[in-house]
């Protein structure tokens, strides 16, 4: 058995229910895959979009939806050694990507205000643009489910404002084209004992500019995101199930419980019918 089928082979075996179940069980809930969709999966590098091209590979031998895949590698200006990196991992996983080219990290490098910001939006953009000319009409993140708790605890603490990552979107920019999230009930503590178990080894935060910037999602200590790993950390000493607790609250939102909530730009105050309900 060659070692990419070893792989394959632990996601639906080894982490049957802590990875596999859970991608699929995402994808069924959320209605993320049609008929006749070409998907373009976003690859980073990292170990979660690494994960999420493999767990597209399986859904695709199962052919319980007719679906085209195409695993996309955006380079925003790495250093040589990550993009052989990212090259020679594919190539161990059997991947086929197709990777193109942009100057992004050479715009950013310009940028004083907000450049992590301008980064993700410039990022995002690119992929659209280029799985729309591949003739994709969905493209696949490889964001999990701590990603979203921590996203949700972000917008409470540091915006004064209740809200979450959602598991799938239709794009403001770019016509007829969805962003849909597969990994969203995937903990990243598996992710890792997936990647750990295989002796796997993928770039992380590849940016230039995080020595620099407390708002990247690096790792160090001045990240916003970090912030929120340490704190769930400390209140899952006392409370064990604080990060699905923090997740189901996105999806158990009683609205006559709140003061006022935004929908489609309009906001609603719970006084605008406080006094028809007696």
């Amino acid at each position: 058995m060659e070692r990419y089928e070893e792989i394959e082979r632990s996601i639906v075996k080894d982490y049957q229910k802590k990875i596999w179940s859970k991608f699929v069980k995402a994808i069924t809930e959320f209605d993320m895959i049609q008929d006749g969709d070409k998907i373009a999966v976003c690859m980073s590098g990292g170990k979660d979009s690494m994960l999420l091209a493999k767990c597209f590979q399986e859904l695709k031998k199962h052919k319980k939806k007719d679906f085209e895949v195409v695993f996309l590698v955006m380079n925003p200006g790495y250093n040589e050694i990550n993009k052989q990196k990212i090259i020679s991992n594919a190539k161990l996983l059997n991947i086929p990507i197709t990777m193109f080219e942009t100057n992004i990290f050479d715009v950013v490098a310009k940028i004083d205000d907000h450049p992590c910001y301008i980064c993700a939006r410039m990022r995002r953009g690119y992929l659209y643009q280029k799985a729309k000319e591949l003739g994709c009409n969905k493209i696949a993140l490889g964001h999990h489910a701590d990603d979203v708790i921590e996203t949700i605890l972000m917008g409470i603490i540091y915006g004064s404002q209740m809200q979450t990552m959602m598991p799938k979107l239709h794009s403001t920019y770019h016509e007829g084209m969805q962003l849909i999230r597969p990994l969203y009930y995937v903990r990243e503590e598996d992710i890792i004992s997936w990647k750990e178990q295989n002796d796997l080894h993928f770039i992380q935060c590849a940016c230039r500019f995080t020595e620099n910037c407390t708002l990247c999602d690096n790792g160090g200590g001045g990240s916003k995101r970090e912030e929120m790993k340490k704190l769930i950390k400390e209140l899952r000493k006392k409370y064990k199930s604080i990060d699905m607790n923090i997740l189901r609250s996105a999806q158990n939102v009683n609205l006559n419980t709140l003061i006022s909530y935004t929908k489609d730009g309009k906001t609603y105050h719970f006084l605008d019918d406080y006094d028809k309900k007696n």
